[in-house]
């Protein structure tokens, strides 16, 4: 089965490595929709070298090895990367009209970050992600969470919201066209909150918030630029080499597509943008129903969690580290949805007092008066948790590549 690639922007060329490393797919179809550069030749410099992550070769072989990109055919737009054919297309933009049948492409990655909302028509002028099924893909997986604009309209029966090594069993083959990969966000905070779920279960969660401290991505301003007419978040034209950025994160409701418990525990999500190229940070934050202020859950309690998930059910995805990190350090780290921080955990319990009388509503007088003590005591221990992920090649390129494998075993 050939793969296909559409878009070589951040997570699409990072993807292309991951495929090249791996070697799962015989050939590669690569679509940027237009020229690029002079020559076919820039096109592969710029496949070649990656300011974050170096040089393709040295990420294949280490800082001995040499050019791994050869082969190159100008007319047919084709080249060899280590041993991989690899066709780039530089004609069409819209889906529909890229021809994957005639390249015999049945599974496509689209990266664009344009295409994400699953109930847009095929038709639909300047593209949409269906036009993928109509050029001759059979699957579309999606680099991004979807995002439905008519607010009316929900989810088509045959779309549906994986994270890998969460919820990749909820794709069928039988049933699924199109298949949302969510957000790096969404696969470290996944990763974060599901052990806590299957300790305590869902009910025992109050409350649940989160910020991501998350590194630049292409959507910001390098310098400051004046804002398009009927722009409402200023911040957004803001230059990201000298600020720290507020803005906005769909991960708490890409979440409860994934884990469906998520429904029933109060839950916010925030983002702030700083200026690094990837390396990413989530804290979160969950009030926990507490048995007693005796028996209350404390650190260690936390952190075994984690220990055990992460040598148990998750150990391909999430990591435990009593280290001392700094975004850096897991730049890279291959496979790790997240990376949990476990020397920076803490917890606090409290009791909170709720009036009975007036949690019961209209409850009559008489059976109010009768209670013995109208005033009750609840524990709630309040959790602070650090989750490290790479935002771009090591966690969320990695695991992407990981679901395009298992969701193409599942077409075979």
């Amino acid at each position: 089965m050939k793969l296909g690639i559409n878009g070589l922007g951040r997570i699409g060329k990072l993807t292309l490595w991951h495929h090249v490393s791996r070697k799962h797919f015989p050939e590669i179809v690569v679509n940027i929709g237009r020229q690029a550069g002079r020559s076919l030749e820039d096109i592969a410099n710029y496949i070649e070298k990656d300011s974050t992550y170096g040089r393709l070769n040295v990420y294949l072989y280490g800082h001995r090895s040499g050019r791994v990109i050869e082969n190159l055919n100008e007319a047919e737009g084709t080249m060899t990367i280590d041993g991989v054919p690899v066709r780039i297309l530089r004609e069409s933009r819209n889906p529909a009209e890229i021809n994957w049948r005639k390249h015999d492409v049945r599974l496509v990655v689209d990266s664009t970050g344009r295409f994400t909302d699953p109930t847009k028509p095929a038709s639909e002028p300047g593209g949409a992600l269906r036009g993928h099924l109509e050029a001759g893909a059979e699957r579309a997986i999606l680099s991004a969470p979807f995002k439905i604009k008519d607010k009316e309209k929900t989810i088509p029966e045959d779309a549906v919201t994986t994270v890998m090594g969460i919820n990749e069993d909820d794709f069928n083959p039988a049933k699924h066209k199109l298949v949302s990969a969510a957000s790096c966000t969404t696969t470290c905070l996944a990763y974060m909150i599901k052990p806590l779920i299957d300790h305590f279960g869902a009910d025992r969660i109050l409350t649940a918030s989160m910020v991501t401290v998350h590194a630049a991505t292409g959507s910001q301003m390098v310098l400051d630029r004046l804002p398009a007419a009927g722009a409402k978040d200023l911040r957004k034209n803001r230059s990201i080499f000298n600020n720290i950025i507020l803005t906005t994160t769909g991960a708490a409701k890409a979440l409860a597509l994934v884990i469906p418990e998520m429904r029933r525990i109060g839950f916010i999500a925030e983002s702030v943008r700083i200026p690094t190229s990837t390396g990413s940070l989530i804290i979160l934050t969950v009030n926990i129903h507490d048995e007693s202020v005796e028996n209350r859950v404390t650190r260690e309690v936390i952190n075994e969690i984690y220990a055990k998930a992460a040598s148990g059910p998750m150990k391909d995805y999430l990591v435990y580290t009593e280290e001392q990190n700094v975004s850096a350090d897991i730049i890279g780290y291959p496979r790790a949805a997240a990376i949990i921080e476990a020397s920076e955990t803490h917890t606090r319990t409290a009791t909170i007092r709720v009036d009975i009388s007036k949690a019961c509503g209209e409850a009559p007088e008489e059976a109010l008066k009768a209670l013995a003590c109208p005033l009750v005591e609840v524990p709630v221990t309040q959790v602070v948790i650090y989750g490290w992920y790479d935002n771009e090649l090591g966690s969320y390129t990695n695991m992407l590549g990981d679901l395009t494998v298992y969701i193409a075993g599942k077409m075979s």
